[in-house]
């Protein structure tokens, strides 16, 4: 299970990574009470906030139970390699970034050294 609480952590530290990219604090400054929950002044400004709160404590929370398990090093080793990775795909995904040749080859080396890691890592007592 330590690998699947590894994946999750890492998801939501990319989670985490986007939520921060939509964060306006200046624009927080200038909200007032009565619009927080509007559609259109309010929950675009908020909802970042939110999300950099909740995925941060399943982010923290998810690493802590799989370096439980894992030798910290290789837990986070991994943990920012899958991280790297999701950001990749969701940028390639939702935001039209392309990829080049060099960063797939990249991308599939360090799939590699996680694939090694899993497999040849040492075992945490």
């Amino acid at each position: 299970m330590a690998w699947v609480f590894l994946i999750v952590a890492a998801a939501f530290e990319a989670a985490w990574t986007f939520s921060l990219k939509f964060m306006k604090f200046s624009e927080l400054k200038l909200l007032k009470i009565n619009s927080l929950l509007s559609l259109h002044k309010g929950l675009p400004v908020l909802l970042p906030f939110v999300g950099y709160i909740i995925f941060g404590i399943g982010n923290i929370y998810f690493f802590s139970l799989s370096i439980k398990q894992l030798p910290v090093a290789t837990a986070y080793a991994v943990w920012t390699a899958v991280t790297l990775i999701l950001i990749k795909f969701a940028e390639m995904t939702f935001f039209g970034q392309r990829i080049s040749f060099a960063e797939t080859i990249f991308m599939l080396l360090i799939m590699t050294g996680i694939l090694g890691l899993k497999y040849y890592g040492a075992v945490a007592n």
